[in-house]
């Protein structure tokens, strides 16, 4: 690859920080940019945006690269936050990580980029970026680590996205990304991953909703219509949900399909209507099981729908790919089929589809047809 100018979205975690020392290592001219998205509660126990930006600032210095602090967090309060929290109390699941993807990291900071000269961009996830030239478009690839494989969280990216974005870890192993790292004397390179929401961090999840999000506490009810306890307000439930429904020592008489007086309670069903909250017993009850599911807000990286028929597809992340048949659904929306039954099946998460390493694009689950 010719010499360009590469701003890497420095986010203080070892992959970004390799990724731009193997772009410098390339003789690549490597800028690094650090995103600051979320103000509300800077000073909290969960907000660790100062001590990542001390993290990346000291990377930089290793590597003897400029680094830039810029602020999206009005962008990302309006373009992701905001519709995060709508899903929620529509009594959807939805994924801040594939809308913070699309909206910030290959929007607001791709337009960052470009006006400050830059040639590409370049971040720390595990994926990949092929140009088929027969095809005459990019393709978004499987990172070649399973374990960390991100596309999932890409699969939104469209072709003039990925034309401007390099993955470099995501030819490499996290192993022998975190060996790099500490080959090369990076001050974070023990670093733990991340986890929780997109820029937000890692916090309790229902004690944060709930500073935006109201109450209103309804009936648990099994699948016979018994009343069981009462939930705290259906937007703090997910469906396959186990822990935290408060109902451990509830007892099922005759308890059905092979589950006993003990099997755990699992979140099957969210009835808005009524603000109910459906729960069974046992992890493989028909209730948590679809054949089908429907989806919409599509989004394919070729910008056009792939042909009707069979690939692969995650309903969600870290989920090997299931069998399916593609068909299309009422207006944009697409419709897949499963060879084997999927388990809690989400609306409001992202189903994507797979062709083989090549990741097609997908949209949000809009709803699923039962198993049984």
């Amino acid at each position: 690859m010719a010499k360009q100018r590469i701003v890497v979205g420095l986010s203080g975690g070892v992959d970004s920080a390799v990724t731009a020392h193997l772009l410098k290592q390339q003789g690549h001219e490597v800028v690094g940019i650090f995103m600051k998205n979320w103000e509300d509660d800077d000073d909290s126990e969960y907000c660790s945006s100062n001590i990542d930006f001390i993290d990346a600032a000291s990377v930089a210095d290793v590597l003897g690269i400029e680094i830039e602090h810029v602020n999206f967090a009005a962008d990302y309060k309006d373009r992701v936050f905001a519709e995060f929290l709508r899903e929620y109390q529509a009594g959807r699941t939805p994924n801040p990580d594939v809308l913070c993807n699309a909206e910030i990291k290959f929007k607001a900071f791709l337009d960052h980029a470009m006006r400050l000269g830059a040639e590409k961009i370049a971040t720390g996830h595990y994926a990949r970026v092929r140009l088929n030239e027969g095809a005459q478009r990019h393709e978004l690839l499987k990172g070649l680590d399973p374990a960390k494989d991100q596309s999932y969280f890409l699969h939104r990216l469209n072709q003039a996205q990925l034309s401007k974005t390099l993955f470099p870890v995501g030819e490499l192993h996290k192993t022998e990304v975190r060996r790099i790292a500490d080959e090369i004397g990076l001050p974070n390179a023990k670093k733990k991953d991340s986890t929780g929401i997109c820029f937000i961090g890692e916090r309790p999840f229902r004690e944060f909703l709930n500073r935006y999000i109201s109450k209103e506490p309804g009936p648990i009810k099994d699948e016979r219509g018994r009343t069981l306890g009462e939930h705290q307000g259906l937007s703090f439930y997910t469906l396959g949900q186990r822990q935290g429904l408060g109902i451990g020592g509830v007892k099922a008489r005759g308890a059905q399909r092979g589950a006993g007086d003990h099997s755990p309670w699992f979140v099957a069903r969210k009835e808005m209507a009524t603000n109910t909250l459906w729960v069974v017993q046992g992890h493989d009850h028909p209730w948590l099981l679809s054949a089908e599911l429907e989806a919409d807000d599509v989004s394919w990286t070729a910008g056009e729908a792939p042909a009707p028929g069979a690939y692969g597809a995650k309903s969600r992340y870290r989920q090997v790919d299931a069998p399916c048949i593609l068909s299309a659904g009422a207006g944009a929306a697409f419709r897949l089929s499963f060879a084997n039954a999927q388990w809690a099946v989400t609306p409001g998460q992202s189903a994507v589809l797979y062709d083989g390493e090549v990741c097609l694009g997908g949209g949000v689950i809009a709803s699923a047809t039962p198993a049984a």
